[in-house]
């Protein structure tokens, strides 16, 4: 007698004689599956709807029929698993098969000590193999047993069913099959005399009710039907008494028919029975918002909702309408406005599931708008299956739009303001212009100036059309944001203007949301700040001076920790605190200066060229990925109409190009070289490149990618002749600096020349002198001869053997792109090659 297996290999025994009950199973049921997979798909997407009683009967025995062979079938070829079936296959598995060796007895020299000590070490060698025992993979082999692939078919069926079918369809179709075998309904004795009939009720396809077979009714049972219900009846001889009194007949589809919306209750009676029927009116749908719209910083318009109805909400919008009698009708508010439709924007509601009880959030950015900042009503609204329509008591509110502080950006959105509100207010409009843009060569950028010198024309010029308007209305809105976002000289002005935006916001008690938006910003600059001395070879973690006096000092992590203090301040309510910690933060940041050395200070620049090479780089990809979203979606040169894909694709593309536009405008205002031949020539092909990006933009939007793609091939060139010509500036500068002769470009220390001595700042032609030479992968080739060597990194701008890295593996993207020429690919494997 042999004992039990020790548990590990019991373990490894039944899990494996699980699987091969799964296999089992497989083996022998998977066309039975396979057929009630199908089947079941059938009745959920409503096929017994598509086929007459007669034929769908004959369909129903055909696929009893083929459920009993495939029943019989697998019955035949089933094995029931045994265990030493599942201990031989784990055994299988093991070398030496070690448990059958444990079973096995000595036949011959059991009395012979020898030859019985080698049996118990070779019993020992076993039960240690016999540790390694496992389960055994199950594996039913369909793939050989089913080379079409059925099993699939099945399987994607039910999950399309699962997924996507109409719930109650199947009790529906359950209910057809049972009226096909159902003997009619005995209506007395004479069975074969007796007429027959059939009558069905069919609920409004939004309430996702199942049609009901009125013959399979109990008798006397009153049917309650929603509004709307549309009752059928077919009938299966002559002479049949049919009377209701439930709502008005609907055209007969043959002699044989009747059919009748269910509109009040009441009584139909055919072949001497009777149905009361009563009729659910459909409630009109509910629909309030949960808590008062939100006024976002950033110019989103937040609105949380709830709706209900009885049997779904089908569609929803919020209605935004212009709150006149809240309006402070001063100035250009004055005169009568031109009229708006009120803003319509859709309530998001999900795509599938119960929409009986919904609750929601509508998100939309309504800044640019020109109702925006000004009083407004907000209608919720939502429709039913029927078109009943619940809506909301209005709620008054501010529409959010976007604040400016700067002052000058702050007027112009203002004269925007006025001239989308009447075109009456042109000539006002002209008149404050000129006012803003008076001797503009103290505090105003050329181009700007240039450019409301423009507007003010256009304004004079004589009556406005509406396409005229909404140009100028755009050309503001840029120039404000231009003047918002990058109207400072660096980055410590840029932190010191977000510590004065954030501490007017605590002052004037801004909304929570947009004191916790400017506190972002407040760290972004920070961040920027610090960034900026990492590019000029700083640590950031070097400490700073606050005070000029010695043992005042302050590191990095210590202005991150007081950062973290303002806000913890902020968030528990304590504004009072967190406003005197940020005014002792403004007074250390104001008089901060970063410490190199013995003492030294610097206090750098971000490049112009390096920012120009970057917007350069962005502009090159931006047309290469419009190029092949064209060629992917489209073809090659096919155009854009013939894809609904490639609108949303183009938006894309164009709000890319608008960022890099305005970009592009900031970096120009901020340019050196102001009043010099080639700085003058530098900002006109800026100018020039910002118009063609306009106009890519344009053709973008209206589905014109090869327009689009030849203004940005305009753009491109124009950038680079800027660039041309502030290098031959940054040339001239280095050589009167050589010569000891002053460098044009703005007053010592101003924004356009800063001072080089005694305050380690950098001019631009420093940055030009101390570039080596590098080759086209940015490796140095100072030195011995011009040969390509391999030092340490620049001490001043970007890291070249980075440049490199970036360079080559845009050389492989482009090479490794099969649509392109076989002459350009060759080259680019030649560039590869050669470095």
């Amino acid at each position: 007698m042999h004992g039990p297996d020790p548990l590990h290999v019991r373990r490894a025994v039944e899990l494996t004689r699980a699987g091969m009950w799964w296999e089992q199973l497989a083996h022998a049921f998977w066309p039975l599956t396979v057929i009630l997979a199908l089947a079941l798909a059938a009745l959920a997407f409503g096929a017994t709807e598509l086929v007459s009683s007669r034929a769908l009967f004959w369909i129903m025995l055909g696929l009893a029929l083929a459920v009993v062979v495939a029943a019989v079938w697998g019955l035949r070829r089933f094995r029931r698993p045994t265990r030493e079936a599942a201990r031989a296959r784990v055994d299988a598995e093991l070398p030496g098969r070690p448990l059958s060796a444990l079973r096995d007895e000595v036949a011959i020299g059991a009395e012979d000590e020898g030859a019985f000590a080698l049996w118990r070490a070779h019993q020992a060698h076993m039960r240690d193999q016999a540790r390694a025992a496992r389960m055994v993979i199950p594996d039913a082999r369909l793939r050989w047993r089913d080379p079409m692939a059925l099993r699939l078919v099945g399987l994607i069926a039910v999950a399309m069913t699962l997924i996507f079918a109409p719930s109650g369809r199947i009790g529906q179709g359950i209910a057809a099959l049972g009226a096909t075998f159902r003997p009619a309904p005995m209506a007395g004795p004479d069975l074969g005399a007796a007429p027959s009939w059939e009558g069905w009720a069919e609920p409004p396809a939004y309430t996702r009710r199942p049609t009901i077979y009125l013959n399979a009714l109990p008798e006397g049972d009153a049917l309650e039907l929603p509004q709307g219900s549309r009752l059928s009846f077919r009938f299966y001889g002559e002479g049949i008494a049919f009377s209701q009194s439930i709502g008005a007949a609907l055209p007969d589809t043959a002699a044989s028919a009747a059919e009748l919306a269910a509109e009040h209750s009441g009584l139909v009676e055919i072949a001497g029975r009777q149905f009361p029927i009563t009729v659910i009116p459909d409630a009109a749908p509910r629909v309030e918002p949960v808590v008062a719209p939100d006024r976002r910083a950033d110019g989103r318009f937040i609105q949380p909702f709830a709706a209900s109805d009885d049997n779904g909400v089908v569609s929803g919008q919020a209605q935004i309408a212009l709150d006149m009698g809240r309006i402070d009708r001063r100035f250009g508010l004055g005169t009568t406005p031109e009229a708006r439709d009120p803003v319509a924007v859709e309530l998001p509601l999900p795509a599938s599931g119960n929409r009986k009880n919904l609750r929601g959030q509508l998100v939309t950015d309504l800044s640019r708008h020109p109702w925006a900042n000004l009083p407004v009503t907000v209608t919720l609204e939502v429709v039913d299956g029927i078109g009943q329509k619940g809506v909301s008591a209005p709620v008054a509110m501010v529409l959010p739009g976007r604040r400016f502080f700067d002052p000058l950006a702050a007027s112009l959105i203002e004269q925007r303001r006025d001239l989308l509100w009447s075109r009456e207010n042109a000539p006002r409009g002209a008149q404050l212009l000129r006012a803003i843009s008076w001797q503009p060569e103290e505090f105003m950028d050329p181009a700007l100036a240039e450019g409301l010198r423009g507007a003010i024309g256009t304004l004079e010029a004589g009556p406005l059309t509406e396409e005229a308007r909404n140009k100028l209305a755009q050309v503001l809105w840029d120039a404000a944001v231009a003047l918002e976002d990058g109207g400072l000289a660096d980055a410590l002005e840029r932190m010191q203007q977000a510590q004065e935006r954030l501490s007017e916001a605590i002052r004037n008690g801004a909304s929570p949301d947009e004191v916790q938006r400017l506190m972002d910003e407040l760290r972004e600059a920070t961040e920027a700040y610090t960034d900026m001395l990492a590019q000029q070879g700083q640590d950031p973690s070097e400490k700073f001076d606050r005070s000029g006096q010695q043992g005042q000092q302050i590191t990095g992590d210590q202005i991150q920790q007081m950062m973290d203090e303002i806000q913890r301040l902020m968030n528990e309510g304590r504004m009072a605190e967190a406003q005197q910690l940020l005014e002792q933060f403004n007074r250390m940041m104001q008089n901060m200066r970063v410490t190199q050395g013995q003492g030294g200070e610097g206090q750098g620049r971000q490049r112009p060229m390096d920012r120009l090479s970057q917007t350069l780089r962005d502009q090159q990809k931006l047309a290469d990925e419009a190029m092949r979203q064209m060629q992917d979606q489209y073809g090659q040169w096919q155009p854009d109409g013939e894809n609904g894909q490639g609108g949303s694709d183009s938006q894309e593309l164009a709000d890319r190009q608008r960022q890099l536009r305005e970009d592009l405008g900031r970096q120009r205002g901020l340019m050196p070289g102001r009043g010099t031949p080639e700085g003058d020539q530098a900002r006109r092909s800026l100018d020039d490149a910002g118009r063609a990006m306009e106009e890519a933009e344009q053709a973008l939007r209206d589905g014109d990618a090869s327009g689009a793609m030849e203004r940005q091939a305009q753009a491109i060139q124009d950038m680079r002749d800027g660039m041309r010509a502030l290098g031959e500036m940054s040339n001239q500068n280095q050589q009167q600096g050589q010569d000891g002769q002053p460098q044009p470009g703005g007053q010592e220390g101003g924004p356009e020349g800063p001072s080089t001595e005694g305050n380690g700042q950098r001019g631009l032609a420093d940055d030009f002198r101390n570039q080596p030479e590098v080759d086209p992968l940015g490796r140095s080739t100072a030195g011995n001869g011009g040969s390509i060597s391999t030092g340490e990194p620049l001490a001043e701008g970007t890291d070249p053997s980075r440049r490199a890295r970036d360079l080559q593996d845009e050389i492989r993207r482009r090479s490794g792109e099969r649509e392109r020429p076989r002459d350009e690919r060759d080259y680019l494997d030649r560039l590869l090659d050669n470095f």
